[in-house]
């Protein structure tokens, strides 16, 4: 049986490309037991174990599938600072850029029934080092689906920018998937966006329904966007929150305490910080056998007692310190988007549950 690919790219940022590639490769696992991955350029990279550095959605594949294939050969090509200019200066060449790229992802295509590689976010990123994902994808001749925000109007004029750009460099689109999309909608899209595409003649292969949990921030989440670590629930990094609410005192706390609660104070508010604890407390002493999922980001440039931080790190509430307004750190947090970390098992899963369940894998497999 002949190897397959597809070339998996968004038609923008933050559309869930990532999240709809796990789902993806679960899917697929279960179809064959064996399946590829490569992201062929990356922008954003961590540094493995071995000292390689690497793209982070490389990582979060190879650690969560327990993928073979060594770190190098599925992240040929990263865009690491700098890299821009080295490229215009002419200290890189395109050409060793290519063979890189193309000799990973043979290698990997030809070991696998079939193949996922992962673009780096819309059509056009690259350009300006001339590997675009419209153009890594007409290179290695593997047909395209589109990743697009779950909408109508707005998201088809996203596929119709996205496909011309393919289109210029003879990249071809062969399937669509549309992401969070809202449940009361859902049937409505389904229906009208394969009545736009079928103008075009490509396959709507998924539409995945908007799933609140994969918008919920961690306090792991938190400590790299604050670039700072718990001072106390390190057990609790991984925890997700519902909402995030800023308190100002402890009357407020009281009053609008609520579990699977993200709660903002400033540090130096020492009644606010007692009245949480005696919350804590109270609660579990009447429900002991319970799971308290509060978190704590406390804020200004007065830091935290040190007697006060003691009685914290007696519970298991994940707290952290930014020397930042209560007012300026909600503003990052509302304007943050995260992504899906290796660590976060939780988000994983269901991130993989609601793509997987949702995604038509013999269409998929019948253009790959």
């Amino acid at each position: 049986m002949k190897s397959k690919a597809v070339f998996i790219a968004a038609t923008g940022q933050n559309v869930g490309k990532t999240t709809t590639c796990l789902g993806l490769v679960s899917g697929l696992l279960k179809r064959h037991g064996s399946v590829g991955y490569l992201k062929p350029v990356g922008q954003e990279h961590v540094q493995t174990e071995s000292g390689a550095c690497v793209d982070k959605d490389v990582l979060l594949f190879r650690s969560h599938f327990q993928l073979k294939t060594p770190y190098e050969a599925m992240s040929p090509v990263l865009f690491p600072n700098g890299f821009t200019r080295d490229y215009l200066d002419g200290k890189v060449q395109r050409n060793a850029l290519i063979h890189k790229i193309q000799t990973s992802s043979n290698a990997i295509i030809q070991k696998h029934p079939i193949t996922i590689i992962e673009g780096t976010g819309h059509t056009g990123v690259g350009s300006i080092v001339d590997l675009n994902n419209a153009q890594v994808a007409s290179l290695l001749n593997i047909p395209v689906v589109l990743v697009a925000s779950g909408g109508l109007g707005s998201s088809f004029d996203e596929l119709e920018l996205n496909r011309t750009q393919c289109e210029k460099y003879g990249a071809k689109v062969a399937g669509i998937i549309l992401n969070r999309v809202l449940s009361n909608k859902r049937s409505m899209i389904i229906e009208y966006m394969n009545k736009a595409l079928s103008r075009w003649n490509i396959p709507l292969l998924g539409c995945i329904p908007f799933d609140s949990m994969l918008s919920m921030p961690t306090m792991g989440d938190f400590e790299l966007l604050f670039q700072t670590q718990l001072i106390a629930g390190q057990i609790n990094r991984w925890r997700h929150f519902d909402e995030i609410r800023l308190i100002a005192n402890a009357i407020e706390m009281n009053r609008v305490a609520t579990p699977n609660q993200l709660i903002i104070t400033p540090a130096n508010r020492e009644d606010t910080v007692l009245a949480i604890l005696t919350h804590y407390w109270d609660l579990k002493l009447s429900h002991p056998d319970e799971t308290l999922s509060y978190g704590l980001i406390l804020t200004g440039k007065e830091p935290l007692k040190t007697s006060l931080a003691k009685e914290l790190q007696q519970t298991d509430l994940p707290v952290l310190y930014t020397p930042l307004s209560s007012f300026a750190a909600l503003k990052i947090l509302h304007s943050h988007t995260h992504k899906i970390r290796a660590e976060d098992t939780v988000k994983i899963e269901e991130a993989i549950r609601v793509v997987e369940t949702n995604i038509n894998f013999d269409l998929l497999e019948s253009i790959a």
